[in-house]
């Protein structure tokens, strides 16, 4: 019967049995001599992720199985023999069959208990902290043969069963979500059908780069569309080549597509057996630590993150720390897949803004069809809400000139001057109207003094002040438009029919206006008004042509010494062209051929009071900032030629978050003001601007600072740093401001949306810190309310003498009416965050109630999903789980990698601040600003929220 029952063996979270715990093929464990041994009760929970959970482990009553019965008890239970021949019935051959089983099971139980025990003493199955260290015990047991042995399958239990745990159930949202990344070739995996468009894309390039019919090793990565990470297309060719067991130098056509169907295959199991052969360069089925140096180096090379390059060590070190806390030394396939599928577990800081059932009827309420008519109607409603103070102001500005040229229209046609000149002269002296009607007005959108003062009084609420460049360029374009019919009707129209008239028809129309004599062409352009009015044009042209961004942001490229003629030194320098031309408007309005009266000549009466107020704005400047003395106390040059001024703060200048000033360093040019956003808060004991070399004032700017500064001392940030007890005198500075700016008005929103592209953050530096400021000191008020309650309370029992009238309670901070801020930073370099590095770890540090969110996108990194940054997002999430810091900004903000996506930002806040409304600012490219102009329109339609857009102007 032997023979025919064989004992049953399993094995328990080990791949060896130790002898004394085997059963003997030939006895039953029941008729055992041991009869005094012990046994335990396990008490295992098998959960529904397939992790096995231990709940209890008990001493347990021996199992008595007998011909009569089932009975429990101490005692060990007797078998009446051993021999081969058992006259039995099949139902006690069976018992004794269940009797084995049931024996042998409770003695690996009680073995694997024991394992299991010693084996959670030693290790932490927490989530993502297991301990690296092995107990003293271990240690000491290694020295010998027989304990080194058993602590390494001690070790391999251990990997054995945290690899049962670590299955993972992949219909999860966060697991699906990995499972669609780890993408080689992004625009193929994006799409299944167009992996043909793609191939034939690849193909093209195959017959360009092949030579003799084989492509090259180092014409790979521009052959698949890595140009860009040349270093990591190579390892990739490598990995594949060697699963054919090659040395990859040259691949034919055939062999290219067959590495091209393994790199955009669709299934993840593949991609993720790539990447780790990648890893894998000795193909042993093992990672060591060494190799996952070489591919975070690689990684990081890839996506341009020199720091992470050089920290390589320390976080390959952080990866084996987390994936191998038995410390074999190695890593496999399983563990690099746990780790890249709950990779967002680990992500918990600066997440995204949640979901509500709330916002999905919002949304849905923008997708209901509407009829053409009602759509365009509830358009053409929007436009008008947002705009009306545009329109009016414009709609009001084109009347008026209107009116003007209507009324010198019809005025000239009475004048004996028509006969001869006819409608050009109308023409002309129509345009000569509003030339002199917006020579004026252009003047009043650059009086910044004034403007700023307008945006603190109810006309705000009219006039949109924010405009004010926008409108002084519109300004400019009717100027331009009114010197064209002005100057070319004169010259090519009514002077050509003057010369041309005959004398007899001179003397009865114009000769009280020209005398006796016929002027001529040139006695026309000699003349007085045609000197002056040459002039002018000569200087509108120059002025208008540097004007241009073409000019100003020098993208037109011209040889030297012409190179000189473009950048904001030619545009500043050629604007100062206007005193020249007002001064030659007020002789040209002087001199009149058809007006002899000095009370018909009205140029001066139009120009008189905006020349008056602009040079009064001019003077209180150069005033003004010898009034604001200011000493350097920090000078700092970061990455990305950005320059850092911090000096003190003159006790009068009184500023608010989002304002900006002039800053003049006489060192560089005298004459020279450029605008700077305040980074400062304006509780700050002194005064900030950072500055990005743009042009050419900009970059002797920071050739002067940097002559000054010296490299860094240890714990201090920037490449380049000075302060007051620097050896080297610093150049000095000159302040003029403030001046008012769209994001001054953040306080009257309740929710901000801040958008800064690269420096364009800025701005938003000097929102943030005083909303800090503001969370900090309103916590302070309510504890001392509270405080003073309780005194309140406690003295409201005391006798009346103690009652002390002069008692007041503490003075009440207005209320801030914003309540939250989302603020998303864009940039190309990782440098950029070391610019404001040390506002946005006070903010994540002081903002206990969460008031303020801030999200870092870096654009240079590949989007996450991509292969060249799964591996940087996998140590991204492991060291701020452990040391709460970002390993891309250096601060406690968690860097997202490409660029957002703007409509899912926009939805989610809907979906969080209903019937709010959101002011959204922004600084940075106009393209950007289009399309949130957009979106800020689009979700307009949607819901109750709210969005107002704003953009900066300098």
């Amino acid at each position: 019967m032997e023979g025919q029952y064989p004992t049953h063996e399993r094995r328990w979270a080990s791949d060896s049995i130790p002898a004394k715990s085997a059963v003997s093929s030939d006895s039953s464990p029941g008729n055992e001599s041991t009869s005094a041994e012990e046994f335990v009760e396990v008490t295992l929970d098998l959960q529904d992720d397939n992790t096995i959970v231990l709940r209890s482990v008990e001493p347990a009553a021996v199992i008595n199985i007998d011909d009569g019965g089932v009975s429990t008890g101490n005692e060990t239970p007797l078998s009446a023999s051993r021999s081969p021949t058992f006259r039995r019935t099949s139902s006690n051959r069976l018992r004794q069959f269940s009797q084995e089983l049931k024996a042998e099971a409770v003695a690996k139980a009680k073995q694997f208990s024991q394992e299991l025990k010693a084996e959670l003493r030693r290790f932490s199955w927490g989530h993502g902290h297991a301990s690296r260290v092995l107990s003293a015990s271990a240690s000491a047991s290694g020295q010998n043969s027989v304990g080194a042995s058993g602590a390494f399958d001690s070790a391999l239990a251990a990997r054995a069963l945290r690899r049962q745990r670590a299955q993972l159930d992949r219909t999860r949202s966060g697991a699906e979500k990995a499972l669609r990344g780890l993408r080689f070739i992004s625009n193929t995996n994006n799409c299944r059908n167009n992996g043909v468009d793609a191939w034939n894309e690849v193909q093209s390039n195959f017959e360009k780069l092949a030579k003799d019919g084989y492509l090259y090793r180092a014409d790979f990565a521009q052959c698949i569309g890595m140009r860009d990470s040349k270093e990591f297309a190579l390892e990739l060719l490598d990995a594949l080549g060697r699963r054919r067991r090659l040395k990859v130098d040259k691949i034919s056509r055939d062999e290219l597509y067959e590495f091209w169907s393994q790199i955009t295959d669709q299934s993840f199991d593949s991609r993720l057996q790539i990447f780790f052969d990648m890893v894998d360069k000795n193909e042993d089925g093992r990672i060591t630590e060494e190799e996952v140096k070489e591919i975070i180096m690689l990684s990081a090379c890839a996506n341009k993150l020199s720091r992470l390059k050089e920290q390589a060590e320390e976080y390959a070190a952080l990866i084996m720390e987390e994936l191998d806390p038995e410390r074999l030394g190695y890593i496999e396939l399983w563990q690099l897949e746990t780790l890249l599928l709950q990779k967002d577990t680990y992500l918990n800081y600066s997440q995204a803004l949640s979901y509500t059932s709330q916002a999905l009827s919002q949304n849905l309420q923008g997708l209901r069809k509407r009829s053409r008519i009602r759509r365009m109607g509830t358009k053409f409603v929007y436009y008008l809400q947002e705009n009306w103070r545009r329109i009016w102001v414009v709609a009001l500005w084109v009347a008026i000139m209107i009116a003007l040229f209507a009324w010198k229209f019809y005025e000239y046609k009475q004048k004996n001057a028509f006969q001869i000149m006819g409608y050009c002269l109308l023409t002309a002296k129509g345009a000569a109207e509003t030339l002199k009607f917006n020579m004026a007005l252009i003047l009043l959108p650059v009086c910044r003094n004034t403007i700023t003062w307008l945006r603190s009084t109810r006309m705000s609420h009219f006039v949109p002040f924010d405009d004010n460049i926008n409108f002084h360029k519109t300004i400019a374009g009717a100027i331009v438009v009114g010197v064209i019919l002005h100057a070319g009707n004169h010259l090519a129209c009514d002077f050509p029919r003057l010369v041309k008239v005959s004398e007899d028809v001179y003397e009865k129309y114009l000769f009280d206006d020209f005398g006796h004599h016929k002027p001529t062409y040139g006695d026309l352009l000699k003349g007085v008004e045609g000197v002056t009015g040459i002039i002018m044009v000569i200087c509108m042209a120059i002025a208008f042509t540097l004007a241009t961004s073409w000019f100003r942001r020098s993208l037109v490229k011209l040889p030297k010494p012409f190179d000189r003629i473009t950048g904001f030194n030619a545009f500043w320098y050629s604007h100062h062209l206007f005193v020249i031309v007002y001064i030659l408007l007020i002789v040209h309005g002087q001199y009149l051929y058809l007006v002899h009266k000095f009370p018909l000549k009205t140029t001066w009466i139009y120009i008189a009071v905006p020349v008056l107020l602009y040079a009064g704005e001019r003077t209180l400047r150069f005033f003004r900032s010898g009034f604001y003395p200011v000493r350097l106390l920090k000078v700092a040059i970061y990455p990305g030629n950005v320059l850092t001024l911090q000096m003190s703060k003159p006790p009068q200048f009184k500023y608010k978050s989002g304002q900006y000033m002039f800053v003049q360093c006489p060192a560089v040019s005298p004459f020279e003001w450029h605008p700077f956003s305040i980074t400062s808060a304006p509780d700050d004991d002194y005064l900030s601007v950072h500055i990005r070399q743009l042009g050419d004032w900009t970059r002797e700017l920071k050739r002067v600072f940097s002559e000054a500064c010296e490299p860094p001392v240890a714990g201090k940030s920037g490449l380049l740093r000075a302060d007051e007890s620097t050896k080297k005198s610093l150049p000095k500075l000159l302040i003029d401001g403030p001046y008012g700016a769209p994001a001054q008005d953040y306080h009257k929103y309740d929710v901000l949306l801040l958008v800064g592209l690269g420096i364009g953050a800025t701005p938003f530096i000097s929102i943030l810190k005083d909303l800090l400021n503001n969370i900090v000191k309103m916590e302070e008020q309510a504890d001392l309310a509270s405080d003073f309650s309780r005194m309140s309370e406690l003295s409201a029992g005391s006798a009346d003498s103690s009652y002390t009238p002069n008692r007041v309670s503490p003075k009440r901070r207005k209320p801030l009416k914003t309540t939250n801020a989302y603020f998303y930073w864009v940039t190309r370099e990782q440098g950029s965050f070391d610019w404001f590095k040390g506002v946005m770890n006070e903010i994540a540090d002081l903002d206990q109630r969460g008031v303020i969110e801030m999200h870092n996108y870096l654009t240079s990194v590949y989007e996450e999903g991509d292969a060249r940054s799964a591996l940087i997002t996998m140590v991204q999430a492991l060291n701020h789980a452990k040391n709460g810091v970002d390993i891309v900004s250096g601060t406690r903000v968690r860097t997202h990698f490409a660029r957002p996506n703007w409509k899912k930002v926009f939805s989610k806040m809907c979906s969080k601040h209903c019937s709010a409304r959101i002011g959204v600012f922004y600084c940075g490219a106009p393209v950007l600003a289009t399309e949130l102009s957009k979106l800020c329109y689009e979700f307009n339609q949607k819901g109750s929220t709210k969005f107002d857009f704003h953009k900066e102007h300098f």
